[in-house]
């Protein structure tokens, strides 16, 4: 059998990359911030500190996220469309613990992204990020998913779990936009690099990001409980599943717990797999924060738990997350 023709597949990749780009771009925007300037320090603009970064539209009615460290705390903030007009946008909601925010802009018609599964995203995958790296609107560069369940920390101190690492190149300014794969359905928000390394790039994972929306949208804030663990998703053994007659095949891996925290009072330990909450199953990171709401604080609540074959129960009470800020314009 003859070996494909280099220059095809090279012409195909490329036509997969600007079919994604040319889906996806119109509802990427830039962002321009304003910040009042800190008492007792010198102001070189008497306008304040400036600040520019991505985002992108996600409803057709002017509903754009970004991140929360380019508009948090901002006293104006500007949205450029691809086609060069310039509105004044309102901040919705503002959530510091997974470093998302909604601002809009509108009511206009507008062109939405697609959004797509963040849970489907598989290591190796094309991932293409679009946004406005040092100003320059609508930059573009493409790489492949070099790993997934990783944590950072955001600025409120929270861990933020399930994050999807790229090769695909971040500058400051690219904060905020879209990560796209291949059929330009965006699997993440861009947030952030390490400096000096290479090709280690961060995006939330689109589906936490959904979740968020929802409540900033309704809310405008995310008000959590927490049980102090730290963790990412990991699959559970087929035939240990199946001995507990488990929902699902993955649950979230223990890999710290906070001193004094709920989780650690109630006996969960480091390398116990969470597989339940109230009942509830659990299946990755995302469903346990979805089960960790303000209605959970102070109540108790049974931890459902994988300890090496063993599944216990194990009571906690959530507490009040100190980091849920209200920021609704």
């Amino acid at each position: 059998m003859a070996a494909p023709d280099d220059a095809r597949l090279l012409d195909a990749y490329s036509q997969t990359v600007v079919q994604a780009v040319e889906r996806v771009s119109p509802s990427v925007v830039n962002i321009e911030t304003r910040r009042a300037v800190p008492k007792g320090q010198p102001a070189r603009d008497p306008r304040g500190f400036g600040g520019s970064a991505s985002g992108f539209i996600f409803t057709p009615d002017g509903f754009i996220l970004t991140n929360s460290h380019v508009v948090h705390g901002a006293e104006s903030i500007h949205v450029t469309r691809t086609d060069g007009q310039t509105r004044e946008a309102r901040l919705v909601g503002d959530d510091p613990e997974t470093d998302l925010a909604i601002v809009r802009v509108g009511p206009d018609s507008l062109f939405a992204a697609e959004l797509g599964d963040s849970g489907a995203v598989r290591v190796g995958q094309v991932a293409i990020a679009i946004g406005n790296p040092y100003g320059f609107q609508t930059s573009v560069t493409a790489g492949v998913v070099s790993a997934l369940g990783r944590s950072l920390r955001a600025q409120s101190g929270r861990l933020i779990d399930n994050i999807i690492q790229t090769d695909a190149a971040l500058n400051p300014g690219n904060s905020g936009g879209p990560l796209v794969n291949s059929r330009g359905e965006v699997i993440g928000v861009n947030t952030a690099v390490i400096v000096p390394a290479q090709g280690l790039c961060f995006a939330i994972g689109i589906n936490t990001a959904k979740f968020v929306a929802a409540r900033l949208i309704r809310d405008g804030v995310v008000t959590r409980s927490y049980i102090g663990v730290g963790g990412q998703t990991v699959p559970v053994a087929r035939k240990v599943s199946r001995f507990h007659q488990l929902s699902a095949e993955s649950g979230v891996l223990v890999l710290s717990t906070e001193q004094g925290g709920p989780a650690e009072q109630a006996g969960v330990q480091l390398g116990d797999i969470i597989v339940g909450f109230n009942n509830q199953p659990i299946s990755g990171i995302d469903d346990l924060q979805q089960q960790l709401t303000e209605q959970q604080v102070g109540v108790p609540s049974q931890i459902t738990v994988l300890r090496r074959t063993e599944k216990l129960n194990l009571e906690a009470r959530p507490m009040a997350s100190p980091n849920s800020v209200f920021a609704k314009g």
